[in-house]
């Protein structure tokens, strides 16, 4: 380690210390040239997670930038804040377990997450992400939708008599 000092290679540790949360490691050193005592601290570097986009570019995952689409998707509708935040946690916590094995997670895979996600908790939320991230451009992709997420919440509603085919 060089001194912030003198600029000399030659210290030695004096004390170490891992800090109150585990992931750094506090060291005291003095230099051994000039006397001078300055303090260390060692952290892991882990390789950030990826997302990798429909070009096949890859950028470092942003749950910020999640939250702000879920956000823009929710925006007026009757969900509270703290449910914003625990589906975006949600979200998050799936993507790593996703993309655990190799660290990154493909744009079109966090999408259906989301999606999935927006599907149980808003109809209406779910229809404006899905109209952005599926690049809705005729009406058409709007109708076919609607009466997708219709004929699902129909089926939900009916009965479970109604539901078993007769003999």
């Amino acid at each position: 380690m060089r001194c912030p000092y003198c600029g000399s290679f030659d210290d030695k540790v004096t004390e170490s210390r891992q800090m109150a949360n585990g992931e750094s490691i506090r060291r005291r050193r003095e230099c051994l040239s000039c006397g001078h005592r300055f303090t260390s601290y060692e952290r892991i570097e882990e390789k950030p997670f990826m997302v990798v986009k429909r070009d096949k570019r890859r950028q470092p995952f942003e749950i910020r930038k999640i939250a702000k689409g879920i956000e823009r998707a929710l925006e007026k509708r009757p969900v509270s804040a703290d449910l914003v935040d625990q589906i975006v946690s949600e979200i998050e916590d799936e993507a790593y377990t996703a993309g655990k094995q190799n660290r990154e997670i493909a744009t079109s895979e966090l999408g259906e997450i989301i999606l999935k996600r927006l599907h149980s908790v808003d109809k209406v939320a779910y229809i404006r992400f899905a109209s952005v991230y599926r690049h809705f451009t005729s009406i058409e992709e709007f109708i076919t939708e609607v009466n997708k997420i219709s004929r699902e919440s129909e089926a939900a509603q009916e009965p479970e008599a109604d539901r078993t085919p007769s003999a």
